[in-house]
């Protein structure tokens, strides 16, 4: 069994981002990425942290915008308005989830597509449907997709399976997967909560990807032997032995599948590692087509 960890290939997505960012500089540009974070979530707190240290670690410019969480839609508007107008801003992600009163369609549509690292803006989730390269992919499902180049992993002509079928992740990496682009031509399928005899289906899988956000649910019933799995899934359970109380775990039972499968992700350590690079990558490619200096 192969252990396809995140840290040795975001690794590589970042000195790319640096010979990138290299050749900007050179040029007179500076890429800028804002974060706007809206509340006190502890979780939205550490990944928005994680994504202002490597700004740093590159050479970015970076703003993180921190919000009160009665703040109000037309209040968020107007910081994506100012964010959309600010030259120096060439990324702009608005740390999702966002408090139950805010309507986050309404955040994703005020965003400029150009500017919408995150990936979600319709606009982009068109061209992601047309392969056109002038538009941004969301960041887990690319990190999905380069684990898999990185490691070796033909994807084109197999079966692919995709266990959840949310935006972020699972209908995004469903139009990466299928497209004509190296990772792709794959053959794939979305099950989700309503499928129907779903270790059936998922037997079937070259490549099993899990993003359903439960715990566990993904067991060696599911796998077919010899099966690729990458597990997307990052959820806390209490496990008394752990010093904190409680333990990361993925969707996917790895300890029973890894008995099965022929290369595997780890939760923590896998997916989760790939989501920042893939950000700091569409941040510095945004500047680059501004500038006119994209391949």
């Amino acid at each position: 069994m192969k252990l396809i960890e995140g840290k040795p290939i975001a690794e590589i997505v970042y000195a790319e981002c640096l010979q990138s960012f290299e050749k900007l500089k050179a040029a007179g540009h500076l890429p800028g990425l804002a974060v706007v974070l809206v509340g006190e979530d502890p979780a939205s707190q550490a990944y928005v942290g994680s994504k202002e240290r490597k700004c740093q670690e590159l050479g970015m410019h970076s703003v993180k915008i921190e919000k009160p969480a009665d703040t109000t839609q037309e209040e968020l508007h107007a910081v994506i308005d100012e964010l959309n107008a600010d030259e120096a801003i060439h990324g702009i992600l608005v740390q999702l989830p966002l408090p139950d009163h805010l309507d986050e369609d309404q955040v994703i549509l005020r965003i400029d597509p150009a500017k919408d690292v995150d990936g979600l803006h319709p606009v982009n989730i068109g061209k992601l449907a047309m392969d056109d390269p002038t538009g941004f992919a969301p960041c887990t499902p690319s990190g999905c997709q380069r684990m898999l180049i990185e490691s070796g992993i033909e994807t084109s002509g197999k079966d692919v399976v995709i266990v959840g079928r949310s935006l972020l992740v699972g209908k995004s990496l469903a139009l990466l997967m299928m497209g004509k682009r190296k990772g792709g031509n794959a053959t794939v399928t979305v099950a989700h909560s309503r499928t129907k005899n779903l270790a059936e289906l998922t037997r079937r899988a070259d490549i099993l990807v899990a993003a359903i956000g439960i715990p566990h649910f993904i067991g060696k019933e599911h796998v077919k032997p010899g099966a690729v799995v990458i597990d997307v899934g990052i959820n806390r359970i209490d496990d008394p032995t752990a010093k904190k109380g409680s333990r990361l775990v993925g969707d996917v039972d790895f300890d029973a599948v890894a008995e099965t499968c022929e290369a595997i992700t780890p939760v923590p350590g896998g997916v989760g590692r790939m989501t920042i690079a893939m950000l700091m990558a569409n941040t510095i490619r945004a500047c680059e087509l501004r500038a006119g200096l994209a391949d």
